[in-house]
């Protein structure tokens, strides 16, 4: 990590501040629930306990108001017996050493060279993602071997498990920046999502990543003309593939 801190100049007090989301932008998928897929299937009566909540809290992700219950019910399955953020961010560690060669091949070159262009030019570079700061920082440092901040969902101790206390999501995004101290105008946002509306709409310059092709027509119209909509190499989803 020394290292990754050396290849950079220290951002200015007045460095332009640039964003990234994290899932669908550096990273091809959802890396929380590559995550907890994965603290499910490490023991076969969570399988189990998992198999038996689908039919209430699976039909929930599917529809976005109760989409955070139905994840969560999982998350408590995966989480079970976990009394400490500390047991949970070792966990993580666990999961990212084991899977150096799958999450590698999942993030994204071309949004690596994007961020670290934002790096070199000396700009404050900040990932802001739903998923757990743990998870996003380790794969960025064990995996990509980039230091960065992590603005993310702040997680602890809930009925026997770990489960999100304040979610890194839509609004509340911007104020968890702004209350991690990144409080300068956002010059450059990168998203793939309509939930990241918010910091995009807050940027000088938005740039769509890898959007569900559905969403392209809502951000053409409701971002300024001629906001970039960019493929980085995720397969199945629009945007350009001109960088």
């Amino acid at each position: 990590m020394s290292e990754a801190r050396s290849r950079y100049p220290d951002p200015a007090a007045d460095a332009p501040l640039v964003v990234f989301d994290f899932d669908h932008t550096l990273y091809h998928g959802d890396s929380g629930g590559h995550f907890f897929k994965w603290m499910i299937e490490r023991a076969w009566w969570r399988k189990a306990l998992a198999l038996l909540i689908v039919p209430v809290f699976g039909p929930m992700i599917a529809w976005m108001p109760t989409r955070r219950r139905g994840i969560s019910a999982f998350v408590w399955v995966g989480t079970l017996g976990l009394r400490r953020v500390d047991q949970f961010n070792a966990m993580i560690d666990r999961y990212v050493a084991a899977h150096t060669a799958e999450i590698e091949h999942r993030l994204l070159p071309i949004a690596l060279d994007v961020l670290r262009a934002h790096r070199d030019a000396g700009d404050r570079v900040v990932i802001a993602t739903g998923a757990p700061p743990e998870l996003a920082r380790a794969i960025l440092a064990f995996v990509a071997h980039e230091d960065l901040p992590v603005v993310g969902t702040i997680v602890g101790q809930k009925y026997g498990a770990i489960g999100a206390v304040r979610h890194c999501h839509y609004e509340m995004k911007m104020t968890m920046l702004r209350d991690a101290g990144y409080t300068a105008p956002v010059a450059a946002a990168y998203s793939d999502s309509s939930a990241d509306l918010p910091l995009l709409k807050a940027a000088a310059k938005p740039v769509v990543v890898n959007p569900k092709a559905q969403r392209v027509a809502m951000f053409r119209r409701v971002l300024p003309v001629g906001t970039p909509i960019l493929n980085w190499g995720c397969p199945g989803r629009a945007g350009d593939s001109s960088s």
